[in-house]
């Protein structure tokens, strides 16, 4: 196995890979509600709805991956010209990283999965869906494009979910253009012939989808090895990576070499997306030139990480790290997250129904004062976040001398508290963009502002917060003790 301190190095080196990403495009959309009384219809639950909310999902999750990853995706699939077909592409292009190539075809049903539910519990998932093989003019326009981007790419994944994109030949014809090129090629597979696959350099099928591939038992490390290998034999690939949900992975390479990788979820939430998280993690690994092997030690703590999150997720690069560190951070429990991690944090808090309370400071040398300040800032709320100027934030603020201990060591000890459940550095002079960002419920300050010189204060109330004036611990300051010392 890789050291830690590589496998961390391997996540950086992730930024602006290229990566080349074929498949099934889908838009996932989620309804959220309450379930309170059954129906006096039938004995159903009654979901009354209080939000919904649209995704990319399929081979889109991929992408999504790959960006939250910091690699540079091309994304090729083929949509209906539908509503879905255009919100796919209206979300495809909030992202800049992201190059779409979609073709679309008219007279098919851009797949759409809706999942209801409730307390953070899927009630029901309702698909509208085209399986159907694509139009000739279709394939070959895909095939076209599929073409011009793999010059330019690093690694290939094939997302296939059996919607018609990848129908053969159109797998065979990808794999051996990419290998031609000397690109790498990670395939999701579907279905139970993977000779459709044949040279590709790494197929990540499931324990279920691997039974169905080989008929054979995989209810052991012994036997999900053997059907690894039969798999290899057959269908003339490099490597098979097997993901087994609680029993992690097992990467089976042509050369004989075998690696169990023991899960790395403390807690599993929701395993939708885990494998587009896992080859999408693999592919950019390995097209920024990792080892199979580096690249599926990453990926399973890019998996541990999503399956602690509710609904279809992503791992970011940052939380990737932090799990490599064998920090809290593994399961997005997180206390010092960057700023996108920290947003998608304080989303998951909110769709459980809590309040998410903010305030800020530099708090450089903590001291009672700033004690009482975030245990009165958390009194407010169900969740406390705290926006940490970073360290050339506070010189600017406070001077060349300060700050007196790194941003690092001042978010160390803030995340140490009880009262304190996420901390994000700003670089900003004021934190008004993290606030719009993260857009709290509840935005602390101490008593010494009012309410109209508290930065934020207007965005807060302009989406329903409120803004509280914490009472301040007199002759406690930063300041104060340093100037102590001095004198001492």
């Amino acid at each position: 196995m890789t050291e830690l301190s590589q496998l961390v190095e391997r996540v950086e080196r992730l930024k602006g890979t290229a990566v080349l990403c074929v498949g099934d495009a889908m838009l996932d959309r989620f309804v959220y509600g309450a379930v309170d009384r059954v129906s006096p219809e039938a004995p159903i639950p009654v979901l009354r709805v209080e939000r919904d909310a649209a995704m990319l999902g399929g081979a889109g999750n991929v992408v999504r991956n790959l960006v939250a990853l910091g690699a540079r995706p091309t994304f090729v699939a083929v949509v209906g010209d539908d509503d879905a077909g255009r919100e796919i592409g209206r979300l495809l292009g909030e992202h800049a990283a992201i190059d779409p190539c979609l073709v679309v075809e008219a007279g098919r049903q851009t797949t759409i999965k809706t999942r209801f539910i409730a307390s953070s519990q899927q009630l029901l998932r309702s698909d509208r869906e085209t399986r159907a093989p694509l139009a000739q003019s279709s394939r070959a326009a895909l095939a076209a494009r599929a073409a011009e981007a793999v010059a330019a790419c690093t690694a290939l994944v094939l997302s296939d979910y059996g919607k018609g994109v990848l129908e053969p030949p159109a797998a065979a014809e990808l794999i051996a253009k990419a290998r031609a090129a000397g690109k790498p090629v990670v395939v999701d597979p579907k279905g139970g012939d993977y000779s459709r696959y044949r040279g590709a350099t790494v197929l990540t099928p499931n324990r279920k989808e691997l039974a169905e591939a080989t008929g054979m038992a995989v209810d052991s490390d012994e036997a999900i090895v053997a059907a690894c290998r039969r798999l290899i034999a057959a269908c003339g690939i490099d490597a098979v990576l097997a993901t087994r949900s609680q029993d992690g992975m097992t990467l089976v390479a042509a050369d004989g070499t075998v690696h169990h990788l023991p899960a790395e979820a403390r807690e599993v939430f929701d395993v939708s997306g885990a494998g587009d998280t896992v080859v999408a993690t693999l592919a950019a690994a390995i097209g920024s030139g990792a080892s199979l092997l580096e690249g599926a030690q990453i990926a399973n703590v890019a998996a541990g990480i999503v399956v602690g999150k509710v609904g279809t997720a992503v791992a970011y690069a940052d939380e990737v790290v932090a799990a490599l560190h064998h920090d809290e951070l593994a399961l997005g429990e997180a206390k010092v997250l960057a700023r996108d991690a920290a947003a998608e944090m304080v989303a998951r808090w909110r769709a459980k129904g809590l309040k998410v309370g903010f305030t800020n400071g530099c708090f450089d040398l903590l001291h009672p004062g700033h004690v009482s300040l975030l245990a009165q800032s958390r009194a407010a709320c169900d969740r406390l976040v705290v926006g940490l100027n970073s360290d050339a934030s506070v010189g600017r603020l406070k001077g060349p001398t300060r700050p007196v201990q790194s941003e690092a060591a001042r978010a160390t000890v803030l995340a140490s508290l009880a009262t304190v459940d996420l901390v994000v550095i700003f670089g900003e002079d004021t934190p008004l963009e993290l606030i719009r960002r993260l857009k709290p419920d509840i935005l602390v300050k101490g008593a010494d502002y009012t309410v109209e010189t508290v930065v934020g204060a207007a965005e807060v109330m302009s989406w329903g917060g409120a803004v509280v004036l914490a009472n301040l611990v007199e002759g406690q300051s930063t300041t104060n003790t340093i100037r102590k010392m001095n004198k001492g």
